[in-house]
């Protein structure tokens, strides 16, 4: 029943979509890392890591320093991306089990709407590469969202492992080189539904979504076209290719970093040589903070609190980019915008119609990017963590119900009475809790926060199955 509900409203859609005149119907390429850090990057302040690509992109586009996720770890992230709604709404958050696992029975209902299924109304392409992590069995694959075709992981690159995970704690205090066999960990590569590598060869993996980007870019070049690329690094276990292992002064972290941002490179420009840069917007980011417990062999939240896992600064607050030539003027954005945002602004620049028929979290954000206003259309952020909000901000103000550290590290889990408040403008470190002197603004925040918790509906827990 879902399904045929889901399929009627898709019909609806295309025809209506039919009805709209785009003068130029733009590409989108999502690359998207996987526990990158916001301070991982040259363009955002990394000292030893080098990102020549990044950084061209970044001066050439918008560098975004107040970009968010709709969660600190892979699965509900990657939810909220690909439909533009908090993965609280979908099932796609847990208390138990914050991840989706190789024995999961799971995955991204059929009633969610995806932005490959919103474009396709459009005549879009559409592409998912590299990690997944909505599912695994088939009635979850990307296939069955809206991409025409898939070739990657189903879920992170150290699941599968046999014979005993690495102490990476260990390793890394030893060794910021270090990296495990690859046969440690079986997992598989599928291409569309189907496997085709067991255990997959991680030391290519990078340049193979790469390589498999632009082949599907220069195939498609003729139509408008959407590319989600998911890395699964630099999420340990690490590995890079031979061009790139041991050439950072980062260690293999650095490696592997350096090698998505050519990676990148290539793809930029892969869009000029075929004269599409102009009709291309192009973003960047992540799906949660560093994994901080795992020493030189995690990323760095830069001046950002804590990382991966927790909804402090540095677990949800990703390194962002937005790039289109001659589309977007170049600057530094300071408005708010998230991942969740990404699906009504693909909409909106593709003439397709925005679903009414459900809560939608995500905002347009193309007004923004165009320069047709200064202020974002977003002015809060909801912080969820295992199926509880954690913490709100409105404008520069955060205010933390309940705190909790990241995985194995930080603060133990607290209730506040009066919560935790910080001046993000002010304080983006999250060092100086300021509520006591701002009674008014806990209390403003206090009641969107239940508003807001008024609109979260009962769903099936995907993730528990």
């Amino acid at each position: 029943m879902r399904y045929a509900t889901k399929l009627l409203l898709m019909v609806c859609l295309c025809f209506s979509a039919s009805d709209k005149i785009v003068a130029a119907t733009p590409n989108f390429v999502v690359i998207f890392c996987d526990d990158l850090g916001y301070g991982d990057l040259a363009c955002f302040g990394h000292p030893t890591i080098r990102t020549p690509g990044l950084d061209r992109m970044a001066a050439q586009g918008q560098k975004w320093t107040n970009f968010y996720v709709g969660a600190s770890v892979c699965t509900p992230s990657r939810a909220a991306l690909l439909t533009g709604r908090l993965p609280i709404r979908s099932g796609m958050m847990s208390a138990r089990r914050r991840v989706l696992f190789p024995n999961s029975k799971g995955g991204l209902p059929a009633s969610e709407l995806t932005i490959a299924e919103l474009l396709k109304t459009r005549g879009y392409a559409t592409a998912a590469i590299g990690k997944w992590h909505l599912g695994h069995l088939p009635p979850y694959l990307p296939t069955r969202h809206g991409f025409d075709t898939y070739w990657g992981i189903p879920y992170s690159n150290d699941m599968d492992a046999v014979g005993g995970f690495p102490n990476y704690r260990k390793a890394a205090r030893q060794d910021p080189h270090y990296f495990a066999p690859i046969e440690q960990f079986q997992v598989p590569i599928l291409h569309d539904e189907k496997v085709v590598e067991k255990p997959a060869n991680q030391h290519t993996l990078t340049r193979r979504y790469t390589e498999k980007a632009i082949d599907f870019i220069k195939a498609n070049r003729e139509k408008p076209f959407f590319v989600y690329l998911a890395h699964n690094l630099p999420h340990i276990p690490l590995f890079a290719g031979e061009k790139y292992l041991g050439k950072s002064r980062r260690g293999i972290y650095g490696d592997v970093v350096e090698e998505i941002d050519a990676g990148v490179a290539k793809i930029l420009g892969t869009l000029e040589e075929l004269d599409l840069a102009g009709n291309t917007l192009v973003v960047f980011t992540s799906d949660n903070g560093p994994w901080l417990p795992f020493q030189t062999h995690g990323g760095s939240a830069g001046l950002l609190r804590e990382g991966k896992g927790s909804t402090f600064e540095g677990g949800m607050r990703e390194p962002t980019i937005f790039w289109w030539p001659g589309k977007i003027a170049p600057k530094i954005e300071r408005q708010l915008g998230t991942t969740m945002d990404l699906l009504p602004t693909f909409c909106s620049l593709a003439g397709v119609p925005i679903p009414k028929d459900r809560v939608l979290d995500g905002y347009d954000l193309s007004p923004l990017l165009l320069g047709k206003t200064e202020q974002s259309a977003r002015q809060q952020v909801y912080y969820w963590r295992a199926e509880k909000l954690y913490a709100i901000r409105v404008g520069p103000w955060k205010a933390h119900f309940i705190t909790e550290g990241c995985y194995g590290i930080g603060p133990k889990r607290q209730e506040h009475e009066t919560p935790e408040l910080y001046n993000l403008d002010q304080d983006p470190s999250e060092k100086y809790n300021v509520a006591r002197f701002h009674p008014d603004v806990i209390e403003r925040l206090q009641k969107i926060a239940r508003q807001h918790l008024e609109s979260i509906k009962p769903v099936e827990n995907q993730l528990t199955k």
